[in-house]
């Protein structure tokens, strides 16, 4: 490895939990879709291939929150110093747009229904709604134990896909027992509706978080202004400025920040115990720490008004 090409961190994800539990899924998820559109072609129930359009889309998402995973996997280069973690939180704000499309498409489905009610054959919407509900039971359980090992975007935004699915599931069985009992077709779509309320809510979630993590704000879980006033408690330290804080991907935190430092104090003492600082008490781990003199480099009034003779 060439010395100019060296990286302290590797900016690269295993995460070898992940890629097995959602090629686990995807397989899954994949069978169940064909039966699902195979039963509602033969049962005539708009319900289950509004579903199975509702699968597809979720084995899409698999597809590329597993791309995200492999391009998670791959090292810097010249051009794409950070590697390409970014993708990961790309790959889950398209997907957690996807969730959004399905609801909308969920509520006009739905509202289409309650104005023109349609026939189906209740018996085999129902069984198939059944064998959904204990594959998606299956597979919101191996994603919910992956998250407590690796904390993925990718698979919360997966996660989200299959309580849709789970949710959907639930809908069909409830509103095929309620048609049949008081026959009020129109208790199929007002489920629906309400599934997809829920299922645009995890979408939001999911944006959110991507959107955070994409334009580079300071991660929720953190406080620059804490930060800031631990710094200054370093020895030799008279102020600290220009900080920044953001997230690369999931669990990727770097910083960055110029510090006044006294002359008398070695600039690599103060970067070390920042840098350990950050790591053993914040858990950052990529820092840059820029050390200044106010003689040297030019604040103006700022640096004479931070310096107090001192330098």
């Amino acid at each position: 490895m060439k010395i100019g090409e060296f990286h302290h961190l590797e900016h690269v994800k295993e995460q070898s939990a992940s890629k097995k539990t959602l090629w686990i899924t995807l397989m899954l998820t994949l069978f169940f879709t064909i039966v699902e559109v195979v039963g509602g072609l033969v049962s005539g129930s708009l319900a289950l291939l509004s579903d199975s359009a509702h699968m597809v889309s979720d084995v899409l998402a698999l597809g590329l929150s597993m791309l995200a995973i492999y391009m998670a996997t791959r090292r810097p280069t010249k051009q794409y110093t950070y590697g390409f973690l970014r993708f990961e939180i790309i790959a889950s704000f398209l997907n957690g747009l996807a969730l959004i499309v399905i609801a909308l498409f969920i509520l006009v489905e739905g509202i289409k229904r309650i104005i023109h009610p349609e026939p189906v054959d209740l018996g085999l919407m129902l069984g198939i709604a059944i064998i959904g509900l204990i594959v998606n039971i299956v597979l919101t359980l191996v994603l919910s134990r992956s998250m407590k090992t690796e904390n993925n975007l990718n698979v919360k935004s997966a996660l989200w896909h299959f309580i849709g699915d789970l949710l959907s599931s639930v809908g069909i069985i409830v509103s095929a027992i309620l048609i049949r009992l008081t026959g009020l077709s129109i208790l199929d779509p007002i489920i629906s509706i309400v599934i997809g309320g829920i299922i645009a809510f995890g979408g939001y979630k999911i944006i959110r978080e991507a959107y955070v993590i994409l334009m580079e704000a300071v991660p929720e879980q953190f406080n620059l202004e804490d930060i800031r006033r631990d710094l200054r408690g370093v020895e030799g330290v008279e102020d600290v400025h220009e900080m920044h804080l953001w997230a690369v991907s999931t669990d990727h935190y770097s910083l960055t920040a110029h510090v006044l430092a006294r002359s008398n104090i070695q600039p690599y003492c103060i970067t070390l115990a920042m840098n350990e600082l950050l790591k053993n008490r914040y858990g950052i781990v990529h820092s840059t720490i820029q050390v200044e003199h106010a003689a040297i480099h030019d604040h103006g009034e700022y640096g004479k008004l931070v310096s107090g003779g001192a330098f």
